[in-house]
């Protein structure tokens, strides 16, 4: 039986700790149970991710594969569906799937990530292509985006901390952006997810797309997912204004999307990400709030909502 990594036990725990303990138990033989059943073998280390396990397997046909099983959530029931409305254009190959399990045996992708590029123009276009073509019509299943616009526009007008921190016509552009996206989006597949590290190399293709949350509508929030990781470097880089240009232009090129749509996007989550630190912290017991805002929130966000708004048409009216 496969070892549960000791990480993976951590996470789930405390994600919900009597429930999570039930599934980390199970998971040494629903493995056993899936191994069997499609017809694999261990062929490597046990990874995982903040949700499930990854055992690298090969078939019987000695190709590699990876057998994936996660943690029983609604959030992880779109994987799969997903995957399959994709059919491995763009994204690794859906090769088996158990929905009631939270089973999937997937195509073999390199561990390999855009992380590993040292050129980030080459990476965001990548990334930016791959939103391309992962851009078809969604499922009636897809969980809409706009529901997500939605709870922007609740925690950024509600935080009296995002107007005391950011110029009034900052907050007041992000809360246009996020109104108007919460009502007009097309009914398109979005990875939901397309961060640096969930796109692989793979031999079928330069490089694949893993692990969607397969939202429905506008493919540029997958701009807001890739770039908020770098957001911390671009400041520290001291270049913010240039960097963010730089890589969302050559991101929207690739994406073949406007570019003044995908940097209204990211200024709005700057400011929800501005005002959810301290929404949180409004809503926790007294002996658990924080005395000053989360250090990203100054140094990071703010920055990053500000230099979006300047370099915004849409503002300077």
């Amino acid at each position: 039986m496969v070892e549960v990594p000791a990480r993976l036990t951590e996470i789930t725990l405390g994600r919900a700790e009597k429930e999570g303990r039930a599934w980390i138990d199970s998971l040494p033989a629903l493995v056993d149970e899936f191994l069997e059943r499609w017809k694999c073998r261990p062929a490597g280390p046990v990874t995982h991710g903040h949700v499930g396990i990854v055992v690298p397997v090969r078939r019987l046909d000695g190709t590699p594969a990876a057998l994936k099983i996660s943690y029983p959530h609604p959030g992880n029931r779109p994987e799969p569906v997903a995957l399959a409305a994709w059919g491995g254009h763009g994204a690794v190959h859906l090769l088996e799937r158990d929905d009631a399990s939270f089973a999937m045996l997937l195509e073999w992708a390199e561990p390999q990530s855009l992380h590993t590029l040292s050129d980030s123009i080459e990476a965001v276009t990548i990334a930016g292509s791959l939103t391309r073509r992962l851009a078809v019509e969604a499922p009636d299943t897809a969980l809409p985006l706009t529901m997500l616009a939605e709870e922007w526009v609740e925690v950024i007008g509600r935080s009296e901390f995002v107007r005391q921190l950011l110029p009034r016509p900052v907050v007041d552009l992000a809360l246009e952006t996020a109104r108007n996206l919460a009502t007009v989006q097309p009914n398109l597949l979005v990875h939901g997810d397309m961060n640096f590290g969930n796109v692989l190399r793979s031999s079928r293709e330069p490089w694949l797309a893993i692990d969607p949350k397969g939202h429905s509508g506008d493919p540029a929030y997958d701009s807001v997912r890739l770039l908020r990781d770098r957001w911390p470097q671009m400041v520290a880089e001291g270049d913010l204004k240039g960097s963010l240009v730089r890589q969302l232009t050559a991101w929207s090129e690739a994406a073949e999307m406007d570019r003044e749509r995908v940097m209204r996007w990211n200024q709005a989550c700057a400011v929800y990400d501005v005002a959810y630190g301290y929404t949180i912290n409004d809503l926790a017991p007294r002996s658990h709030r924080r005395n000053s805002p989360a250090p990203d929130a100054l140094t990071v966000f703010a920055p990053v909502a500000t230099c979006f708004w300047l370099n915004s048409p849409a503002d300077r009216r």
